[in-house]
C-alpha cells in the first residue's frame, strides 16, 4: 500500500469503529463503548503518523505516545484526557480491572467521555485533510 492508501485505511477502519461504538453506546454496553472509542483515537493516531512520518505505524496502543511519534502538537488537557482514555484500552482486557471499569462506566460518564473523544477525533480528521 502507498501512503494515501495506509491514511485511508486507518481513517477507514477508525470509522467504523466509531459506528460500532455508538451502537454499543445506544445499547447500553458502555465498558465496551469507551473500549472501542478508544480504537478509534488509536487508528487516527496511526493515520496522522503515517501521514506525518510516511512510515507504518508501530504497533502500540498508548494514544500519548501515538500523538507523540507522530508529531502531533496536542494542548495539555488533550494529553492528560487521552492519557485517561488508555485506561479504557487496559481495563477491559483484565479480569481483576474488568468489574472496576464496568462500575464505572455510568450511562452520565461514558456519555462525558464518549463526546470527548468524538470531539478529539474530529480535531484529529482535520489534521489529516491535505
Amino acid at each position: 500500500m502507498n501512503r494515501q492508501q495506509q491514511i485511508n485505511y486507518w481513517v477507514n477502519s477508525a470509522n467504523h469503529d466509531l459506528d460500532v461504538a455508538e451502537t454499543l453506546f445506544q445499547s447500553t454496553k458502555y465498558d465496551w463503548c469507551l473500549y472501542i472509542a478508544h480504537l478509534v483515537l488509536e487508528k487516527t493516531l496511526k493515520a496522522l503518523y503515517v501521514k506525518n512520518i510516511g512510515t507504518a505505524p508501530p504497533r502500540i496502543h498508548d494514544l500519548v505516545r501515538l500523538a507523540d511519534m507522530a508529531k502531533i502538537k496536542l494542548n495539555e488537557e488533550t494529553l492528560d484526557f487521552m492519557d485517561g482514555v488508555n485506561t479504557f484500552n487496559i481495563s477491559t482486557r483484565y479480569p481483576d480491572e474488568k468489574l472496576n471499569f464496568y462500575k464505572m462506566c455510568t450511562p452520565e460518564f461514558t456519555e462525558k467521555q464518549f463526546r470527548r473523544i468524538k470531539d478529539i477525533h474530529q480535531c484529529l480528521l482535520q489534521k489529516i485533510k491535505p
